[in-house]
């Protein structure tokens, strides 16, 4: 489960963050995960609660915005959502479609004490 490798990814984050920022518990986190990232928001949710156990984010709310998936067909030019990686151009049928965002996962947004 490589989600609890990234939600203490996030936790080294928020430590790095309250050390410059002097802030001393992390109440709420938002995340955005694209849906062609590979990151389960369920998993990631209960790693999340796991690693940050004792923590300057113990008991933290994880707000996760999902982010579509989109690509730019370069058979007909146009720009089309996606929900897996290889899904053809929804106006023309072609492949293959350039993956242009929902990749990503990043934290977005901080609520601290």
């Amino acid at each position: 489960m490589h989600e609890m490798s990234l939600a203490e990814g996030v936790l080294q984050l928020l430590e790095d963050a309250a050390g410059r920022e002097n802030f001393r518990r992390v109440t709420t986190v938002w995340i955005e995960i694209g849906r062609l990232s590979g990151v389960e928001p369920e998993a990631m949710a209960f790693c999340f609660d796991a690693v940050t156990r004792g923590s300057i984010a113990e008991g933290a709310r994880l707000e996760i915005i999902s982010v579509p998936g989109t690509g730019h067909c370069l058979e007909c030019g146009r720009d089309t959502e996606l929900e897996a990686v290889y899904d053809s151009c929804s106006h023309c049928g072609a492949v293959p479609v350039q993956v242009t965002g929902g990749t990503e996962m990043r934290v977005k947004e901080l609520e601290v004490d």
